[in-house]
């Protein structure tokens, strides 16, 4: 007799795979875009949202399990390097993160998974943070 129960899906494709990133990514960037609470984090960005859209997109369908098409086509990078000249604080740090965590929710994923992602979200973010 055996007692373990069903095996999860893996969290990519526990968000939808590659079509649910995306709608995710989509969410965070259109509520960056459009509420007032993310201003800050907004300034940070281009005009132009398009390419970020598919490069987060790209990272997140990686980070969370699927195709690591995005580190194959960026050898040695990772979102620190990345982010190395971007001027981020504790606010904009705190921005992204609360613009994820209502992108994951609006995006319907699963309350234990979305918070297991925003808790390794926001120590991604506030590692990033720099005073002064």
């Amino acid at each position: 007799m055996s007692v373990a129960g069903p095996a999860l899906p893996a969290p990519f494709e526990a968000v939808g795979g590659r079509e649910g990133v995306s709608r995710i990514v989509d969410r965070f960037y259109d509520l960056m875009d459009s509420r007032p609470a993310y201003r800050e984090l907004r300034t940070l960005h281009a005009d132009d949202l398009m390419p970020m859209r598919r490069s987060l997109s790209g990272f997140l369908t990686a980070w969370i399990g699927g195709p690591r098409d995005w580190f194959a086509a960026h050898p040695g990078k990772c979102m620190m390097s990345v982010h190395a000249n971007v001027r981020i604080n504790a606010a904009t740090a705190n921005q992204w993160v609360a613009a994820m965590a209502e992108a994951l929710n609006d995006c319907g994923v699963e309350s234990v998974l979305a918070a297991r992602i925003g808790t390794a979200f926001a120590a991604m973010a506030t590692s990033m943070a720099r005073t002064g």
